[in-house]
């Protein structure tokens, strides 16, 4: 099993390095690694280019945003399933792919997979702040404000040509749309397995200010309601109250 890793990246030439060695160093051979660059003018090309002959294909051009951008990554992989890690993230150890190989291969009905990850300071990436714990998904918690965790979210490429792939409107949420499209509208077959993936650095698109914030929350209620889920203005404020316990749970 092939399987598709893309890393979406503009001007973080301080954290890809770190990114980029967590997918080459892992236990798994047979990984497909893309990295689309926006058109960084950092050097994050420079270390890009550091690690060239480990990369399945580089892209850099300026793009519609991060979705975008990840859509250019769907369309140029070849894998069986395809997985998505952010420029100022990284697997938290070198058997992250095994383990998810390991699910795939032992149903082959599934359709998708994910886990826990946890959220460190840029500072201090050995200091957790925040640990989101996921769990097996039931109807009904999209409504509440629920996704998977993005980042560690691996589903089959067959999935991305049936059902469609981000909607770059949404500039925030679109991981939100994207995997309510997936599992709550059309009810793909998806594992959750237990255990911390990926270490995120805090400070992204989705928290990095109160703004994007609001912003963030309002496209995931546009989404709920363009994929038809029953769902009032109650939806934000949960939303937001749900990610209250991240930061007492330690995993």
């Amino acid at each position: 099993m092939k399987v598709s890793v893309i890393t979406v990246v503009y001007n973080a030439a301080d954290t890809i390095e770190d990114t980029i060695k967590s997918v080459i160093e892992q236990d798994y051979d047979n990984i497909e690694y893309i990295v689309i660059d926006g058109g960084s003018t950092d050097g994050t090309l420079d270390v890009v280019n550091r690690y060239r002959e480990h990369l399945s294909a580089v892209v850099s051009e300026p793009d519609d945003g991060i979705y975008d951008a990840m859509n250019k990554g769907i369309d140029i992989a070849t894998g069986d399933v395809v997985g998505t890690l952010n420029a100022d993230d990284w697997y938290v150890d070198n058997g992250v792919i095994s383990k998810v190989v390991s699910a795939f291969n032992e149903d082959n009905k599934l359709d998708a997979v994910y886990g826990d990850i946890v959220f460190v300071t840029r500072e201090k990436p050995y200091r957790i702040v925040r640990y989101w714990e996921s769990r097996s998904y039931h109807d009904g918690m999209f409504n509440k404000g629920w996704m998977p965790p993005h980042p560690t979210f691996f589903v089959k490429r067959e999935i991305y040509l049936r059902y469609g792939m981000y909607d770059v409107d949404l500039k925030i949420q679109s991981d939100f749309d994207l995997t309510m499209r997936f599992l709550a509208v059309n009810r793909i077959r998806t594992q959750y397995l237990p255990g911390v993936m990926v270490n995120m650095r805090m400070g992204g698109v989705t928290s990095n200010n109160l703004s994007n914030v609001i912003k963030g929350n309002l496209e995931a209620y546009r989404a709920c309601r363009k994929n038809g889920l029953a769902v009032t203005p109650v939806f934000m404020v949960r939303k937001v109250l749900s990610r209250i316990p991240q930061f007492f749970r330690k995993p």
